[in-house]
Formats: structure tokens, sequence, C-alpha cells
């Protein structure tokens, strides 16, 4: 490389020198670096600050200007904490420089005083305003400057993710030096036509300025280029994914023919949606393929999904394969069981109910059953992938709440011969962007309307003050012979608190509120006998109003429950809400919704505020999204994928756009990433991803 006299390989070892010989740190700063990760020079080059404070517009005190971002230095003269009454208070930091005096000025935050101490030097910065002779900063940003530190004056500055004994000023010191005296060596991953051609900084120039940047504007410039690299590279292995199911394994030919298909609907007592219908023929198209349909079938709350999973099983069946369905509890799964019930009461397809609350005996009667071929459909949870269980002819799997399983990959079912199709199910609709990427190696399909008849669910969202008036409206709704839901929180990780919680509601109800009401009880820690129990009566008619956790969340059934109370709203996420409120638009009776909430956040506060005002799904998830970001959605415990190191899916969707079209558009002209042009591009997908998705043996 030009400006290196040492070999690639020695540029390689270099790189990965231990942080330990790095100047500055030595064995015991080694030690809370490599708490943060980071064990090599290659680490700390790309451990990319979390935030950046501005400090380009210094001033003396005597220079400031109202409502511009701005920044003082100088040395704490006065620290004073009081009190403001009903448990409030205000610090005041007096801060004197060469040009005069400011107070920063935090409120409700006395854990900031540990922060400050008399003589200290520090960076303020903020927005001021001339109050009482002297100038003022709200909730100013700070910076601590340590004497043994030169910090260069007006730069932005980064702010790194640090540990417990590494301050601030420490580690922008390890980082500068390791960026003055180390990319040089770094390798540039794309070719330079590929650069020109998407308006990319190179490597070199992008890496010190996304450390310290000399501008906004060069800033922006090398986040983009990070941001899309770590986009594009996470596309291409999806890319890659998607590519190899295509074409490396074989799946059985499951046609939809005229005389299947109508065999098929006849067992439907409805007309299907238009979506429906539009769901089936993807499905169908997919599944008359000789590869691997792999497809995420994601719906609103009473959309109609299971009626379309059940046509792709019946499709299975038709031509003499085996279909299985893993739901995530024991009471969807026994959910589904009554669905294939209700529809195929007339057929003879043989099905059967798989879950680990089998008894033994009927256990290993139902493994030798599938084993042998002997069962058509099988319906059950996370037993099913027991190590005994293997399926003769296994033509489909269907996997529902698939993200409660807690697994990014799809589960592997064992079984003979080729591979089995795959149809991935969610009930909680997905932000586009995520879609985009943790679901990236699906095909999507979308139901987003309502089978007729469905009606509307009227939301409400209310204090302690119209408890009284809404049990009235109950009470009435139960007595004109409507079934209830009364739903409570979580309130501890322990499902026994949770049980307590649940059965002191229950008690205070049944002596109270609802005392002339037949009132049941459903929650974690019960059997799954006494839980298939509890539902039964209640989908009898026996139980006039279930209280319960959110184990009724997705899946339950029940058309003549149209009325929800839901306790401590604020507790569950906007996600969960919808769901909840999904079980009361079953039927043909509108449906009444009623959150107790207190919201102590802003956050919960709108958060609540969505829920109420619309009941669509995708625009709630939307919504959801855009409140809590991305959080770990590529959390190893829950996907398998590694996390995110700069781009955020909140932020950067338009990057995301433009990286999922080029990365698809390479692999189209390059499918195994052969070319010497894509060598750099093809190890790093294969160093990135090619455990989480099973890619290493890409091209």
């Amino acid at each position: 490389m030009a400006g290196m006299s040492t070999s690639e390989k020695s540029s390689a070892e270099t790189l990965a020198t231990p942080v330990q010989f790095l100047k500055g740190v030595g064995p015991a700063r080694c030690e809370l670096l490599e708490r943060l990760g980071l064990r090599t020079v290659s680490d700390v080059l790309f451990f990319f600050p979390r935030d950046y404070q501005d400090f380009s517009d210094e001033r003396d005190a005597g220079e400031l200007e109202e409502g511009k971002l701005q920044s003082v230095r100088g040395v704490v003269e006065e620290i004073e904490l009081r009190s403001t009454g009903a448990g409030g208070c205000v610090l005041g930091v007096l801060v004197r420089s060469a040009g005069g005096y400011l107070r920063g000025v935090w409120f409700n935050q006395p854990f900031m005083q540990e922060k400050f101490s008399h003589g200290q030097r520090v960076m303020l910065s903020g927005k001021p305003k001339y109050e009482g002779l002297v100038w003022v900063m709200r909730h100013p940003r700070f910076e601590t400057l340590a004497d043994e530190e030169d910090e260069p004056a007006g730069e932005i500055l980064p702010v790194y993710p640090l540990t417990e004994g590494l301050q601030q000023w420490q580690m922008r010191k390890i980082v500068r030096g390791v960026v003055e005296t180390h990319s040089d060596l770094l390798e540039e991953v794309f070719p330079q036509s590929y650069l020109d051609e998407h308006a990319l900084w190179p490597l070199r120039r992008a890496l010190p300025q996304i450390h310290f940047p000399d501008d906004h504007a060069s800033l922006e410039r090398a986040r983009r280029r990070f941001v899309y690299q770590e986009l594009f590279i996470l596309q291409l292995a999806l890319a890659v994914k998607r590519r190899q199911q295509h074409d490396q394994r074989r799946s059985p030919v499951l046609e939809a023919t005229a005389k299947i298909d109508a065999r098929i609907r006849r067992l439907f007592p409805f007309e299907l949606t238009a979506g429906q219908k539009q769901t089936i023929s993807e499905i169908a198209a997919d599944m008359s393929a000789a590869t691997p349909m792999n497809r995420l079938l994601q719906g609103d709350v009473g959309s109609g999904k299971t009626v379309v999973a059940v046509y792709a099983m019946l499709l299975a069946v038709a031509h003499g394969y085996q279909a299985a369905m893993m739901a995530p509890t024991e009471v969807l799964a026994r959910q589904h069981v009554l669905t294939l019930e209700k529809l195929l009461a007339a057929s003879q397809v043989r099905r059967v109910q798989f879950t680990g609350g089998l008894p033994p005996k009927q256990r290993r009667a139902t493994v030798e059953q599938i084993v042998a071929g002997e069962v058509d459909v099988v319906v059950g949870t996370q037993a099913i992938i027991q190590d005994d269980v293997a399926f003769d002819k296994l033509g489909l799997v269907v996997i529902d709440e698939q993200h409660k399983f807690g697994v990014r990959q799809r589960a592997t079912l064992k079984h003979a011969g080729l591979d089995p199709h795959y149809l991935v199910m969610t009930a909680t609709p997905i932000p586009r962007t995520v879609t985009m990427t943790l679901f990236g190696d699906l095909d999507v399909s979308t139901l987003r309307d309502s089978p007729p008849g469905r009606q509307p669910v009227n939301t409400y969202c209310v204090g302690e003050e119209k408890r009284a008036g809404w049990w009235e409206f109950f009470r009435k709704k139960l007595r004109d012979g409507r079934q209830a839901y009364i739903v409570t929180p979580l309130v501890d990780e322990s499902e026994q608190l949770a049980a307590a919680s649940l059965e002191a509601t229950y008690e205070t109800l049944a002596n109270g509120e609802l005392e002339a009401f037949r009132l049941g009880l459903i929650h974690g820690r019960m059997s799954p006998a006494e839980k298939d129990a509890a539902m039964d009566d209640f989908r009898r008619g026996e139980i006039q109003a279930l209280v319960c956790t959110s184990v009724v969340e997705v899946g339950v059934d029940v058309p003549n429950a149209t009325l929800m109370a839901i306790e401590d709203a604020q507790r569950f996420g906007l996600a969960q809400l919808h769901q909840l409120r999904g079980r009361i638009s079953r039927g043909s009776y509108p449906g009444f919704c009623c959150a107790f909430a207190d919201p102590q956040t802003e956050e919960a506060a709108e958060r609540l505020r969505a829920f109420t005002s619309t009941t669509d799904g995708f625009e709630l998830a939307e919504t959801d999204f855009r409140l809590r970001g991305p959080g770990d959605l590529f959390g190893t415990q829950q996907h398998g994928l590694p996390p995110l190191r700069i781009a955020d899916l909140l932020r950067d969707n338009e990057v995301l756009d433009e990286a999922r079209r080029d990365a698809h558009a390479l692999i189209a002209a390059d499918p195994g990433l052969s070319n010497p042009d894509h060598a750099k591009l093809r190890e790093r997908v294969v160093k990135r991803y090619g455990k989480a998705l099973e890619v290493g043996d890409v091209g």
C-alpha cells in the first residue's frame, strides 16, 4: 500500500496488537479497556463514539450571546443544592471564566452534585440566558477537564461508552493516539470505483473524522460511510443466505392444483378475505417450487392468519406430507388445535396435539405415531423439537409468534429426505426497517384486512376517578350476556408474586364490583391442565369474566368476550396492549377496552395516547418503534445476530433502503462474491455473519 513500508501481513499483525502495549495504557488500564470489549488496536479504531459534545463555539463568559449553542471553560467556585418544595430541588454551579461568571443550573437532579468539586476545571455547553447580572445555562452539557489534559479548544468532541475507573478524557487520549498512528494501516473494503459511484468517503479519511471531526459536515460524511458499510454488509449476508436457500436446498413440490384448492376451500365455512386470498396465492406459489419456502406472514390481530396457515398445512397433507405447527405456549397451541378441530371435523386428516404437558405414556405413543407417519398434522410447542421426535415425511413447518421463541434461527425439526417449506407467522406487526433486517432472508406476506362482520373496539384510557362508572357499564354488558377479561400486569419477574397480585385482584372484584358474576382465574403458574380447564369453562360461558395475566395476549379466541379492563396499563408495551385488545375483536358484537393507567413519563403517556387513537397495528408498530428506538433488536439472546455498532434503524432508514438495493444488485451480478474486487466484502460478510446466518461457504 502507498505510504507503508510494512507488508500486508505485518499490517494485520500490527492491528492485532494487544491494547496493553499502547502508549499510556499498561496492565491496569488494559483491564478497563477489555471490559469495553477493546482487546486490540483494531478494536480501538472501530470503537465508535456514542455521542458528541459540541464545543466548537467556545467563548469567555463576557462574550456570550443569548439563544446560541456556546461553550465556556472555567473553574468551579460555588456549588449549591437547595430544595424547591414538594420534593423538588435545584442545583446551581458557579463557574469563573476568563471573562466573567457563568452559572449552570439543573432541576430535580440532585445526583449531579457529586460530579462537581471546588476548584475543578470544567467546560459547560448550552444556550445561555442573562438572568440577574449573571449568564445562566439550564441543564448544560458539561465536560471535566483534567490537569494532565491539554484539551484542544473549539472542537466537536467524541463521547465514548465508559466503565468505572476510566474517564472520558483518558479514553479520548487513547483513541486519538491510536487513530494518529494506526489508521493508515487499514485496508479499504470497497473498490475505488464503488466509493466514487456511491459518494462514500474512503476508510482512511472517514475514520479520523468519525472520532475527531473538523466540523458537522465532516462528521456526517464520516458517519454515513460507516453506517452504509455496516448495513450493506448485513444486507449482503442476508442476500447470500436467501440465494443459498434457493440454490442449495431442495424441497417437495407441493402444487395447489385446481382440484386440491377446491377440496381445501370447501372446508372453510366462510368467504376468504381479499388479503387471505392474496397471501394464500403467494404461499402456494412458493410451495409449488422445488426450493424451500421461507416466508414471513405478518398480520394485524384478527386478520385471519391461522386460516392461511391451515390452507398451507392441508396443501402439504394433500400431497402425502406431514405438517407441523409450533406455538410458544400451550394455551396458544390448544387454541390452534380447537380451530383445526372445527375446520377439519368432516375431513380424514389425522391430527395430534404435542406439548410438554402430555403424560409420559401418551407422549411415547404420540412420538411413535409421528415417526411412523401415522399423523398428518402435529400442533404443539417446543416439545416438537426434542431429540426423540423425528418426522417421517415432513413437508411444511409453521412457526407461530416466532419472536417469542427467543432465537433468531428457524426451528430445526428432525426429518428425513427433502427440506420442508417454512412459514413464520407473527400477529405483532413489524416495523418496515426491522422486517428488512431481522427478517431480511424471508419473503414477506402481509394481512391487513379483517374478516367481514368483525366489529370495532372502543378504547379508553382513564384514571381512578372513572373506575366506578366503568364497572357499572361493565356489569350491564355482562348482564346482557357478554363476557370479559380483566388483565393485570406481571409486577415482578417472579411468577409467584405475579400470581399473588392476580389473586388479590380476583378477591377484590369477587367481593366487590363483580360479586354477582361468575369469575375465573388464569396465570402462568397454573398447570397446563388447569389452564385448559379454565379456558374451556370460559369458552362455554360458565365463566363470565376471566381475571388473567398477559397469558391471553395471543391466540385466545372467544367471540362472545367483548369487554376488557387492563390494570396498570402503563406497565405494558404498546404492541402488548394492542395484542390484548385483539382478544375482544373476535365476534359480531362491538368491543370495549378500558385501560386504567397512571403514566409517570411522557413516553408512557404518548404510548397510551397512541393506543386509544388507533386500532391499526401497523401504525402502532411504527409509533412504538419511534418511541422506544431499536433497543436490543440485534441482541444475541433473541436473534443471534451481532449488534449494530453505529447504524440506527430509526435514524438511518434511508441509508438502509439504499444499502439493501445495492446489496441485492451486487449479489445478482456476482452471487458468490467471487470477483477479486469483492474479496474484502466477502471476508467481512463471513467474519461478521458467517456463524449467525450459516453463510460461511459464500461462493
